[in-house]
C-alpha cells in the first residue's frame, strides 16, 4: 500500500537531513502543512531546536496580497520558522529525496480570526462563541475557505491536497489549557454543545421547519444533566450518538437541525473542493479529512460517503483503535469507491500521544482487507526513533 505522512513545514526546512530520513522510512509521500492552526509541537531530530511554538493560525507561504484585497477575513503569516515560503522550501528538499508532496490544509479551526471576527465564529445554546471554530454557514466563513483552500492547496511542488476541518467544527477541541473535562459531556453533550445559534444558523434552523428559539431552549433543557450530574444520559454506542440527540431534543427539531447543518456541511465541501480544482492542474488530487457519520464535528468531519466521493477524489479516515473501529470509519466508505477513489487509513503511530507503531503492520493489514487504499501516518515530525524505527519495520513487511 502507498503510505504517506504528516509533517509541519519546520520538520524539513531548517534540517538538511530531514527529507532522507523521512524518505528511509518507506513513505512515498508526505502532507506537508501549508495552512495550520496554533500549536506547540515537539522536533526531536532537529539540529536547531526541539520545540516550536505557532502562536496562532498561520500560512506557511506568501500569499497573494491582490487575491485577498478587500476581503474581511484574510490568513495570518507566520513568523517562527525562518522562510518567507517555509512550505515551498521543504517541499524542494523533499522532491530532491524523491518524496511527492501534497499539501494540508486547515479551513474551520482557526483561533486567530474568530478572536478577530468573533461575528464569524459557533455560536452555542448558551450564547457562548467559541472563537476556535468558524461557522461555516456564514457566507464571509465560506468565501474565506474556497478563497483559501484554492490558494493553500494549489502550491508549487504540491500534487495535491488534504483538506482539514472542511465541515463543521465544534466544542470538542482542545484551545489553549483546556478546562471543560469536569462536565463528562460525552458524544452526546458535545454534539449538544457544538450546535450553531448565530444568526445565519438560527434562520436555516426557521427555513428547515423548526422555531429557532424552541430549538436553543430545547437544547439547553437537554444539557442541564451534564452540569449537575443527575440523571446523565450513558455513553451511547457509537452508531447511536444522534439518535441520543433526538431523544433529548425531540424528533422534530432533530429533523430540522440535521437537515440545516447537512445541507450546509455539503455546500461547504462542494464549494470548496471546487475552487481548488478550479485553480488546480490536471491530476490534481483533492482529499477531505473525514468520518462517515454526517453529525461528527472537527478535523474530520462528518460526511455523507456517497455524496463526498461524488466530487472529491477520496478521503483519509481516523484507523487508529481495535478493528471494530476500524471497520466501522472505513467500512461505510467502500460501497462508493471508484476505480481511481482514495480511501487513507489514517494512523497514529507516536507512541507517546496514543499511537500503536509496533502494532502498524498488522493493523495497516485489518484496514486493506476492509478496503483501504492507502496509509497517512500522524505524525513523523512528532515521532520519536523507536516509532519511526517500528514504522520502517511495518512498511518492509507491507
Amino acid at each position: 500500500m502507498r503510505a504517506g505522512a504528516f509533517l509541519y513545514p519546520w520538520d524539513v526546512a531548517a534540517d538538511p537531513r530531514a527529507a532522507d530520513r523521512i524518505a528511509e522510512i518507506g513513505v512515498a509521500q508526505v502532507t506537508l502543512a501549508s495552512a495550520y492552526h496554533s500549536t506547540r509541537a515537539l522536533t526531536p531530530r532537529h539540529p536547531g531546536h526541539r520545540i516550536v511554538t505557532a502562536r496562532h493560525s498561520a500560512v506557511y507561504y506568501p500569499p497573494d496580497e491582490a487575491r485577498w484585497a478587500g476581503r474581511r477575513l484574510r490568513p495570518h503569516r507566520q513568523d517562527w520558522v525562518p522562510f518567507e515560503d517555509a512550505f515551498g522550501e521543504a517541499a524542494e528538499r523533499l522532491a530532491a529525496a524523491g518524496v511527492e508532496t501534497h499539501s494540508w490544509v486547515i479551513l474551520a479551526h482557526n483561533g486567530r480570526l474568530g478572536a478577530e471576527h468573533p461575528g464569524s465564529t459557533v455560536v452555542s445554546a448558551h450564547g457562548d462563541r467559541y472563537p476556535w471554530a468558524l461557522c461555516v454557514a456564514r457566507p464571509e466563513v465560506r468565501e474565506y475557505a474556497a478563497t483559501l483552500a484554492a490558494e493553500a492547496a494549489v502550491r508549487p511542488g504540491a500534487a495535491g491536497t488534504e483538506l482539514e476541518s472542511c465541515g463543521w467544527y465544534g466544542l470538542d477541541h482542545l484551545h489553549a489549557h483546556d478546562k471543560i473535562g469536569g462536565a463528562a459531556l460525552g458524544p452526546v453533550g458535545g454534539q449538544l454543545m457544538s450546535l450553531c445559534f448565530c444568526g445565519v444558523c438560527r434562520d436555516g434552523y426557521a427555513e428547515h421547519g423548526a422555531d429557532p428559539m424552541e430549538l436553543r431552549q430545547a437544547v439547553a433543557r437537554a444539557l442541564v444533566p451534564f452540569w449537575t450530574g443527575r440523571d446523565r444520559p450513558e455513553p451511547p454506542a457509537r452508531d447511536a450518538e444522534w439518535a441520543a440527540v433526538v431523544e433529548l431534543i425531540g424528533e422534530e427539531l432533530a429533523a430540522a437541525a440535521a437537515s440545516w447543518r447537512t445541507t450546509v456541511a455539503r455546500a461547504f465541501q462542494r464549494e470548496t473542493v471546487a475552487a481548488v480544482r478550479a485553480a488546480a492542474p490536471a491530476g490534481f488530487r483533492v482529499l477531505l479529512h473525514a468520518e462517515p457519520d454526517w453529525y461528527r464535528l472537527g478535523a474530520n468531519v462528518g460526511v455523507d460517503p456517497a455524496d463526498v466521493l461524488a466530487h472529491a477524489d477520496g478521503v483519509v479516515v481516523p484507523a487508529t483503535g481495535d478493528d471494530a473501529a476500524r471497520s466501522a470509519t472505513l467500512g461505510p466508505f467502500v460501497p462508493h469507491l471508484g476505480p481511481d477513489a482514495t480511501l487513507a487509513a489514517n494512523f497514529q503511530v507516536v507512541a507517546g500521544m496514543g499511537g500503536r507503531p509496533q502494532a502498524l503492520a498488522g493493523d495497516a493489514a485489518h484496514a486493506a482487507a476492509l478496503g483501504a487504499t492507502e496509509l497517512r501516518l500522524y505524525h513523523a515530525g512528532l515521532a520519536s526513533d523507536d516509532d519511526l524505527a517500528a514504522v520502517r519495520e511495518a512498511l518492509t513487511k507491507l
